[in-house]
């Protein structure tokens, strides 16, 4: 065979795989839209920015009907923005992933001839070597016409060695291109579990703005009273949960759960692992609010004079994730006739000794029973309970020493009159002696 007739296989070889123009858009329309994506994204960021700065200052107002409502507007178009952004990522990964396809298809069309060609090089090569020199030069029109195929017969040889050069550049590239797409593709799908738990979001807003306009009949008054309800409730539950918690024995063995230590559990809160250097001063709308034990405030915020957990600013409708993996021991809801308490809340139990509770909660996304991963959306944030502004209260518990209970017949095993709304109804609630209470901030 020649090697215009090589050539020409050659070609025709090529033509049985597209150009990359072939495959949709070009790289130029790719990456104009990917360009537009992150202009989009980089304005909706100053949105949320902006819609933060106006939270932060809406919080720091008196507590009014108004004041509340602005504040659930405001988080709705913030999650909206944040939805927008999430959606703008996910088409800059479509397109991305569109051009690592293409990528794709090239490199294996490249691949394709290149092993077509190397095969018809080994193929000639092979017949060149199995004929004799006598019977080449006996076949030959003459020595010029024998030294032409010996050349012939070298220059194969030569494109032996370039085909699987380029072969092997070619397959390194194919795998590091669909390495690179497995990578997009993975970020694509934890892109669109955050647009579900975005959009989740946005619903539970949705439902406490109902909610309120509903229990205040938009009645700033009936709102006043509500908040004085609720702060009488609290005092009282308090002052009764103290009493039965100091009746509760449970001896702490510091061998069951684990020793004092950072990143033991993450941030219940996105935003809150920025927050411990902003606390004092606010500025982050996830901030830590209230510490753990006696504070400056804790004296004059709780009747027992302590705070059982950490409290984090949040607006209705952030996102509440798990702190670590667990399955969920219970779930509930007491927001109401009196019995406010924690409102809707969660506890996990974790595998490592400790538990964890997540209180005042616009709306629970799991069940008793369930099995829950690190840093899973398990709810969102509200005010429900005895709250009287949008925030998260976090607890950490030594699982030996908490229980969900009946909280009338806790009362009643203990000696003690079940005085409170919520004893009096038989809540279910999470009851622990107050040694089996944790700093959050020792895991954290």
């Amino acid at each position: 065979m020649t090697r215009v007739r090589i050539l020409a296989l050659v070609l025709l070889l090529g033509a049985s795989f597209a150009p990359p123009e072939a495959f949709g858009q070009t790289a130029t329309e790719i990456r104009q839209q990917i360009e537009a994506h992150s202009s989009q994204i980089e304005a909706l960021n100053k949105e949320i920015a902006a819609f933060e700065k106006q939270l932060n200052t809406l919080g720091s107002q008196k507590q009014t009907l108004q004041n509340t409502l602005a504040q659930i507007d405001i988080s709705r178009k913030k999650i909206a923005a944040s939805i927008s952004v999430t959606k703008n990522r996910i088409g800059t990964l479509e397109l991305e992933i569109q051009n690592l396809s293409r990528g794709i298809a090239t490199a294996e069309g490249a691949i394709s001839v290149n092993e077509a060609g190397l095969a018809e090089s080994i193929r000639r090569l092979n017949e060149a070597e199995t004929r004799s020199l006598v019977l080449d030069v006996l076949s030959s029109d003459g020595l010029s016409t024998l030294w032409d195929d010996m050349e012939e017969g070298r220059q194969i040889q030569e494109a032996i060695h370039t085909d699987i050069t380029q072969l092997s550049e070619q397959k390194t590239v194919l795998t590091e291109t669909k390495t690179a797409t497995e990578e997009k593709q993975g970020e694509l799908v934890v892109q669109q579990k955050k647009l579900l738990g975005e959009q989740g979001s946005l619903d539970a807003t949705r439902r406490a703005q109902n909610e309120l306009l509903a229990e205040t009949k938009s009645q700033e008054s009936n709102y006043q009273t509500l908040l004085k309800d609720k702060q009488t409730a609290k005092a009282a539950f308090e002052r009764a949960m103290e009493e039965l918690e100091s009746k509760l024995e449970f001896t702490l063995d510091p061998s069951r759960v684990p020793p004092a230590g950072r990143g033991i559990l993450r941030w219940p809160l996105d935003n809150a692992v920025n927050a411990l250097c902003n606390a004092q001063t606010g500025r982050n709308q996830n901030c830590l609010t209230q510490y753990f034990g006696k504070t400056a405030d804790s004296g004059r915020l709780y009747s027992s004079g302590t705070h059982n957990g950490v409290d984090f600013r949040a607006s209705i409708g952030t996102p509440v994730k798990a702190a670590l993996s667990g399955t969920v021991l219970g779930t509930g809801n007491t927001d109401g006739g009196g019995c406010y308490s924690y409102g809707k809340w969660i506890l996990i139990r974790h595998g490592n000794g400790l538990s964890t509770l997540y209180a005042h909660l616009s709306q629970i996304n799991v069940t008793t029973g369930e099995p829950v991963s690190t840093g899973a959306v398990i709810g969102f944030s509200g005010f429900t309970g005895y709250a009287t502004g949008p925030h998260l209260h976090f607890t950490v518990f030594a699982s030996e020493g908490v229980q969900i209970r009946d909280l009338g017949a806790v009362y009643r095993e203990n000696g003690l009159p079940a005085t409170t709304a919520c004893a009096k109804k038989g809540v279910m609630l999470p009851t622990a002696a107050q040694s089996a209470y944790l700093d959050p901030m020792d895991y954290l």
